[in-house]
């Protein structure tokens, strides 16, 4: 897992750098058809929901969490509420689609406050409003869409069709200084390595990590 989507990719695709162009992007085709693929059947497993999955559940834990917190409606405008749990005060504005705690403004999705507020304005049936409230975004319907595209192979070279203009067009290979031995390939760490202490040394006589025996101080010999 990286912060950086390129670093994702590339780490994903470490082997294939070292192929041909045309493999290369092949390659890449190949690799991302069987995520689309893998993708689309999991949640064609979960078709009667309205969001993903993972929306779904987090719904769900939100309606939980929002379920002791008690709410006020001070403008009597049912628009902004004023939630209170445990010592802490969150205010909630459902025109705006906001909260105090930011996370309702951020990933748009119904959080625990908003959850109080919503069983507050509509009662029983609050559950099947939390969608109307949430972005359109994480609807089953968009996350096909997302990967509905297919990805073309490149053709084999006897099929190309290359304008006569780039044809004669003379491409000098760039300069490039060959060095010798063996090329260096760049590890990319997983995440255990990442979290992998490094092994210190131990005494062989007190049994103590920092030192060897010759620089022991029980070392009296």
């Amino acid at each position: 897992m990286t912060t950086n989507i390129a670093e994702s990719v590339c780490a994903m695709l470490i082997d294939e750098r070292d192929y041909p162009v045309v493999s290369i992007f092949n390659s890449i085709a190949k690799r991302f058809g069987e995520i689309f693929r893998e993708r689309c059947a999991y949640v064609l497993k979960y078709k009667d929901n309205k969001f993903v999955p993972t929306v779904e559940k987090i719904l769900r834990d939100n309606m939980s969490e929002g379920d002791p917190f008690y709410v006020e409606n001070i403008s009597r405008d049912k628009r902004q509420y004023t939630m209170f749990e445990s010592g802490c005060t969150a205010k909630v504005d459902l025109l705006k689609r906001s909260c105090s705690c930011r996370k309702f403004n951020l990933v748009k999705k119904t959080c625990d406050h908003a959850m109080a507020t919503l069983q507050l304005k509509h009662g029983e049936d609050y559950d099947l409003r939390v969608y109307d409230y949430s972005l359109p975004l994480y609807k089953l319907e968009e996350y096909f869409l997302a990967y509905s595209k297919s990805i073309n192979v490149v053709p084999l070279e006897f099929e190309w069709r290359v304008p006569q203009e780039l044809l004669d067009v003379n491409i000098i290979p760039p300069l490039v200084v060959t060095k010798l031995g063996r090329k260096k390939r760049k590890y990319v760490k997983g995440v255990a390595n990442t979290f992998k202490s490094k092994r210190r040394n131990k005494c062989s006589l007190c049994k103590r990590p920092g030192h060897k025996r010759t620089t022991c101080n029980n070392n009296k010999s």
